[in-house]
C-alpha cells in the first residue's frame, strides 16, 4: 500500500471502534523485557484470501505516538514489512482465516495497543486491538496477609508444696515408740500393784 493510504487510515482509526466481525486476542497482555508475544485475529464473515494488516498505536505521551502499518502476509510475496519494522523481531503467518502476529525480544518501546485491520471496498474494519505493556520486572501478586493463630493457653498442675519439718514416716514411728513405751510403764504398774496386794492378803492368812 501507499504511503499516503496509510496516512489516511492511521487518521480514521482513532475514530473507529472495534468490529466483532475481527475477532482479535488477547485484549491485554503484560510481559517482561526480552520477552516473547503472540496475537491472532480472525476474520470471521470474510474469505480466507481477505488481508489482514498489523498497525500499532504507541502509547502516549511520546514523540513517537503514532500509528504505523508493521506487516501483513502476502500469498505470493510472504511476509511484506512496514517502514522501521525489525525483521528479526517480528513475523506474520496465516492459519486458515487467522492471522499470527509474532514479536519476540520485545523492549519497553514496544509497548502500545496492536490492531489487525481488513481493507473494503471501501470499509475498513478493526479489530479491538491489544494492549501489550513490556516492563523489566513483572508485578508480583501480593500474598494474603496470614493471621497468627493464638497459642492455646495449657493448664498446668500446681506444683507440690514441700513441707519442711520432720516426714511423715518418722512421726508415725515416733508416736508407735511412745505408744508402746506408755503400754510397757502401764503393764509394769499392774504388775506391781498386783504383787502388793498378794502380799497383803498372805499376811493376813498367817495371823
Amino acid at each position: 500500500m501507499q504511503p499516503g493510504l496509510w496516512l489516511l487510515l492511521a487518521t480514521q482509526l482513532a475514530a473507529l471502534r472495534g468490529s466483532s466481525v475481527l475477532q482479535q486476542a488477547p485484549g491485554s497482555v503484560m510481559v517482561q523485557t526480552n520477552g516473547m508475544v503472540i496475537m491472532s485475529c480472525e476474520a470471521k464473515t470474510s474469505p480466507t484470501s481477505t488481508r489482514i494488516y498489523w498497525l500499532r498505536h504507541r502509547q502516549a505521551p511520546s514523540p513517537d505516538s503514532h500509528y504505523e502499518c508493521l506487516a501483513y502476509w502476502d500469498p505470493i510475496k510472504g511476509i511484506v514489512y512496514g517502514q522501521e519494522v525489525e525483521p528479526e523481531k517480528l513475523t506474520v503467518f496465516p492459519d486458515a482465516t487467522r492471522s499470527i502476529l509474532n514479536l519476540t525480544s520485545v523492549k519497553p518501546a514496544d509497548s502500545g495497543i496492536y490492531f489487525c485491520m481488513t481493507v473494503g471496498s471501501p470499509e475498513l474494519t478493526f479489530g479491538k486491538g491489544t494492549r501489550l505493556s513490556v516492563v523489566d520486572v513483572l508485578p508480583t501478586t501480593a500474598q494474603p496477609t496470614k493471621k497468627p493463630t493464638p497459642r492455646k493457653k495449657m493448664c498446668r498442675p500446681p506444683s507440690p508444696v514441700t513441707q519442711k519439718g520432720p516426714s511423715c514416716g518418722l512421726l508415725t514411728l515416733g508416736l508407735l515408740v511412745a505408744g508402746v513405751l506408755v503400754l510397757l510403764v502401764s503393764l509394769g504398774v499392774a504388775i506391781h500393784l498386783y504383787r502388793l496386794k498378794r502380799r497383803a492378803r498372805l499376811r493376813l492368812l498367817k495371823q
